[in-house]
C-alpha cells in the first residue's frame, strides 16, 4: 500500500520525467496509484481532457496522434472480410494461385497448370495470374481500387453504395485457410490503437443447412420447420465452424508468438465472433441459417451472438424484413440466452421508398430481440421517432456508430447523421469501423472524425469506450452499477469493486469475463491519464 508521502514523491518524479522526456515515456513508465474509477474533474482526467482540446485546436493530425494512444475498449461492428485491406487479399490470392479478370478485377480459379512448370497456373482468356500484379503497378493499383473505396469517384450506373458492396464478390475467392492471417491483421491494427476487444462478424460453413433448406422447403410454422431441419442434419455444419476457428486461432497465435517469451502486443487483443446470417436469400435458407446460428452459438462459446448481413435495401431483405424479424422472435423463444445485434436502419431517403424507412429499427428491437443496433441511420424517419428513441434508452440498446461507412454508402454525414440525436436522448452509442479495409480507415479515424464533426470532448469519448465493452456480448455481470435512471451511467462501479485492488473485486472479476475486460480498460485509462 502506498503511503501519502510515497504517493507525492512518485507523482512528482513522474511529472518531472514527463517534462524532460515527453509524454510517450511517461505513458509507459508512470506508476498507477488510483484505487477506483476516474471521476469527472479528477486531475488526471482533467489534464488529459485539456491535452485533447489542445490537440483538437491544432487540427485532425495532432488529434489523431492523441486519440491513437487513448484506450478505446472494443470495436463491436466489424466484418472480417471487409476489415482486411486489399493488399492482403492480393497477396493471399497469389499464394492460392488464383487468376484475376482484367475487366472486372474479380478473382477466378485457374483452368489448369503449366505442363512445363506444374506450380504455374494457367489462366483463362481475359485473365492473368494474380502474381502478375507484383510486376505491374497499374494492375496492382486497379485491383486495390476495385477491392476498396480508394480513388473511387461516383458516376452514372456506379454509385458508392454499389461499388462498396461489389468489392466483396471480387476478392471473395481467396481461401478461408487465410483466416488466421486476417485475424492477426485486425488484432495487430487494434493493438496499435490501444483497443482490447473485437467482436468480429464471420460466416461459417453452412452447406448442410442449405441442403436441408432445399429438401424441407418453406414451412409456415417455425416450430415444425425447426424440427424438420434439425432432423435433416442441420447441426452437421457445427463441427466445420469449430474446426475453422481452431485453425484460424492457431495460425494467429503462431504469427503473433502468443504463449512465448516474446509475444506480440496483438496477443492481448481478445477476439470473439458473431455469426453472420445472409438475409438477402430465399426465406427457407434464411430460416435454416438463422437456426444454425442459434445452434452454433449454443455449442461453441467463441460465437457470442448473431447478426443479419447483406444490404438492407436488397429486394429480399426489404420484402421479407418483417418475416425475418418474426423468425428471430420464434427462435429466440427456443434459445432465450442468445445475444443478438442487428443491422437496422442502414437506409436513407431515396435509397428505398419512404415506407421502407418507417419500421426497421423498432421491429429489430421489439421482434428481433436486438440488444444492439448497427448503423440506425434512418431513426428519425421511423414512425414516432421520439417514442422509439426513448424505447432504446429504456431497454439500454446500444447503437453501433459507423460514420465513414454511413457517409460512403448512404451519403449521410455531418448534421444529417443522427448521432447528436442519439446522444441528446441518452441512447448508448459507440464508434465502430464496419469494414475498415474496404473504407481504408481504422477505429482512430472514426474517433477523430466524430470528435471534429460533433465537438465531442474527452469525457464523451471515454464514456463511449466504456459503453463498447459494457454492451459487448462477453459473459458475466457489468462492472458498472446502474442507478435506476433511464439513462445509463458508467461511472460508479458495483459495490464489490469500489476498490479495484481488493479481494472482493478479484472474486467478482473471476465470475465475469465482461467486468474483467472493463476493469482492464479502467487501468488503461489510469496509465494514459497519468502521462499528462
Amino acid at each position: 500500500m502506498f503511503k501519502p508521502a510515497r504517493i507525492a514523491f512518485v507523482l512528482l518524479c513522474g511529472f518531472l520525467i514527463c517534462g524532460a522526456v515527453g509524454p510517450l515515456y511517461c505513458f509507459a513508465q508512470t506508476p498507477s496509484v488510483q484505487k477506483g474509477p476516474a471521476k469527472v474533474g479528477n486531475s488526471g482526467e482533467a489534464r488529459a481532457a485539456a491535452a485533447m482540446e489542445r490537440a483538437r485546436a491544432e487540427g485532425p493530425l495532432t488529434l489523431d496522434a492523441f486519440l491513437r494512444r487513448m484506450p478505446k475498449g472494443a470495436d463491436l461492428h466489424m466484418h472480417l472480410s471487409g476489415a482486411v485491406y486489399a493488399e492482403t487479399f492480393i497477396r493471399d490470392a497469389a499464394e492460392d494461385s488464383l487468376c484475376v479478370n482484367l475487366s472486372t478485377f474479380t478473382f477466378t480459379k485457374s483452368v489448369g497448370t503449366s505442363p512445363s512448370v506444374p506450380s504455374q497456373p494457367v489462366c483463362g482468356e481475359g485473365t492473368v495470374h494474380v502474381a502478375t500484379a507484383f510486376k505491374d503497378q497499374t494492375l496492382y493499383d486497379a485491383m486495390v481500387n476495385a477491392f476498396s473505396m480508394r480513388s473511387f469517384v461516383p458516376r452514372s450506373g456506379d454509385s458508392a453504395h454499389d461499388h462498396f458492396f461489389a468489392t466483396f464478390s471480387k476478392f471473395g475467392g481467396t481461401s478461408p485457410s487465410h483466416m488466421g492471417e486476417w485475424l492477426d491483421e485486425v488484432a495487430t491494427r487494434a493493438a496499435s490503437q490501444n483497443e482490447q476487444y473485437l467482436e468480429i462478424m464471420v460466416t461459417p460453413p453452412f452447406s448442410h443447412a442449405i441442403e436441408a433448406a432445399a429438401k424441407v422447403g418453406w414451412i409456415d410454422d417455425p416450430t415444425r420447420m425447426r424440427e424438420e431441419l434439425l432432423a435433416d442434419g442441420l447441426r452437421d455444419d457445427i463441427p466445420s465452424a469449430r474446426a475453422a476457428l481452431d485453425a484460424a486461432e492457431a495460425k494467429r497465435n503462431e504469427l503473433e508468438h502468443c504463449g512465448t517469451s516474446q509475444p506480440a502486443a496483438a496477443c492481448a487483443v481478445k477476439i470473439r465472433f458473431l455469426y453472420q446470417v445472409l438475409r438477402a436469400q430465399p426465406r427457407e435458407r434464411v430460416f435454416a441459417q438463422t437456426l444454425l446460428a442459434f445452434e452454433t452459438i449454443a455449442a461453441e462459446p467463441r460465437f457470442v451472438g448473431l447478426n443479419f448481413v447483406q444490404p438492407e435495401d436488397a429486394y429480399v431483405a426489404m420484402s421479407d424484413y418483417t418475416l425475418q424479424m418474426h423468425m428471430l422472435d420464434a427462435l429466440h423463444r427456443q434459445y432465450p440466452k442468445t445475444r443478438i445485434s442487428l443491422h437496422a436502419g442502414e437506409l436513407a431517403p431515396g435509397l428505398v421508398p419512404p415506407e421502407g424507412l418507417r419500421f426497421h429499427i423498432r421491429q429489430a428491437v421489439e421482434l428481433g430481440h436486438a440488444e444492439r443496433i448497427g448503423h440506425g441511420v434512418d431513426v428519425m424517419y421511423e414512425d414516432r421517432p421520439d417514442e422509439l428513441l426513448r424505447e432504446l434508452v429504456d431497454h439500454h440498446v446500444l447503437v453501433e456508430i459507423n460514420l465513414t461507412s454511413n457517409d460512403v454508402i448512404l451519403g449521410v454525414a455531418g448534421r444529417d447523421h443522427p448521432l447528436p440525436l442519439y446522444r441528446k436522448y441518452g441512447v448508448p452509442v459507440a464508434f465502430s469501423t464496419d469494414d475498415e479495409g474496404v473504407s481504408r480507415i481504422d477505429l482512430t479515424h472514426e474517433y477523430v472524425r466524430g470528435t471534429m464533426t460533433y465537438a465531442l470532448n474527452y469525457r464523451d469519448l471515454k464514456t463511449m469506450a466504456r459503453a463498447s465493452l459494457d454492451h459487448s456480448f462477453l459473459p458475466g455481470a457489468s462492472l458498472w452499477q446502474q442507478s435506476g435512471a433511464r439513462r445509463e451511467t458508467l461511472d460508479t462501479p458495483v459495490a464489490a469493486c469500489r476498490v479495484y485492488s481488493s479481494s472482493t473485486c478479484d472474486a467478482f472479476l473471476k465470475g465475469s469475463e465482461r467486468a474483467a475486460m472493463e476493469i482492464k480498460l479502467e487501468r488503461e485509462f489510469e496509465r494514459f491519464e497519468a502521462a499528462f
